[in-house]
């Protein structure tokens, strides 16, 4: 009890900090005209020589090799997904803000996959309250990320709503994805969560840093405060966030940490409201109540 206790608190604390990184990225546009592969690049890659770091320090050197000998390909799938799908985040921030980017996205991806656990356990207890259930699950999300929508292209918070809600859907799907895969690997008790950090993250960054290259510059900033989001971001909302979820996927039951990731949406959304005056109105108020509550009626 005491070991799942904590592994609820490490994925909280994961969700309260990436719910700060669609702000971090709305400051550090403020203050550079990096493009969204290039703050994604720089955010993984400050994140893996954090990481690589911490694990000479730690003597973590033999987990990392056993990991990557083990599991060179799944590894790499969650690495790359990671990167995949930040970078789609951030694209929808730039282009719908902060709060529809991270209600759609972010709600999506644990809906999707308590979904996929419902399913499961369907076919193994053939329950029919299961089906009632998942139904009734998926009609709210649905219901919800609508509503948002609508409330993205009315109220215009971002400069391509429509496509910043694309984006959004997208990052949910490929976060969805990568998270049941890193789950897989973290079954086994051999898989260590930072040698599965680090891994995932050294992969993910090359991945993005070519594609950064490619999109063009800038690639540089003087800007103390650029850069100190730009550590914030990697840091922070990478390195530490995602030790954190690793960390707590290994005690944690799923529907338990469905749940403990809406903290992640709503500091997102109350970040944005407090700081940038973000507002969706009331039908995007009303969405976003209903896929946070399909959400939670996901835990049994």
């Amino acid at each position: 009890m005491f070991s799942n206790r904590i592994g609820l608190l490490c994925i909280s604390l994961a969700g309260v900090l990436w719910g700060t990184g669609g702000l971090a990225l709305e400051i550090l546009r403020d203050h550079t005209s990096m493009s969204v592969l290039t703050v994604s690049a720089y955010r993984m890659l400050i994140a893996a020589v954090a990481l690589v770091a911490a694990s000479l320090v730690l003597r973590r050197g033999p987990q990392l090799v056993a990991l990557v000998r083990a599991h060179p390909v799944r590894t790499a799938v969650v690495g790359l997904g990671t990167g995949a799908y930040q970078a789609l985040y951030f694209g929808s921030v730039a282009t719908a803000g902060v709060t529809v980017a991270t209600v759609v996205s972010l709600g999506l991806a644990p809906v999707l996959l308590a979904v996929v656990d419902l399913v499961q356990a369907r076919r193994r207890t053939a329950r029919p309250r299961g089906t009632l259930r998942l139904s009734l699950v998926v009609t709210a999300a649905l219901s919800g990320l609508v509503l948002v929508s609508t409330a993205s292209g009315l109220n215009a918070v971002g400069t391509r709503p429509m496509l910043g809600l694309l984006l959004a859907i997208a990052s949910g799907v490929v976060y969805a994805g990568t998270t049941a895969l890193g789950r897989t690997l973290l079954a086994s008790r051999a898989v260590d969560p930072l040698a599965l950090t680090t891994v995932a993250t050294t992969a993910g960054s090359v991945g993005l840093v070519p594609l950064a290259l490619a999109g063009g510059g800038p690639f540089l900033t003087g800007d103390p405060t650029a850069l100190g989001t730009l550590a914030y971001l990697g840091i922070f909302t990478m390195a530490l966030a995602y030790g954190l979820f690793y960390a707590g996927l290994r005690t944690t039951r799923s529907g338990a940490a469905v749940v403990a990731t809406l903290l992640e949406p709503v500091t997102a959304a109350v970040a944005a409201a407090v700081v940038l005056g973000e507002r969706l109105g009331q039908a995007g108020i009303v969405g976003s109540i209903l896929v946070l509550a399909a959400v939670a009626g996901l835990e049994e």
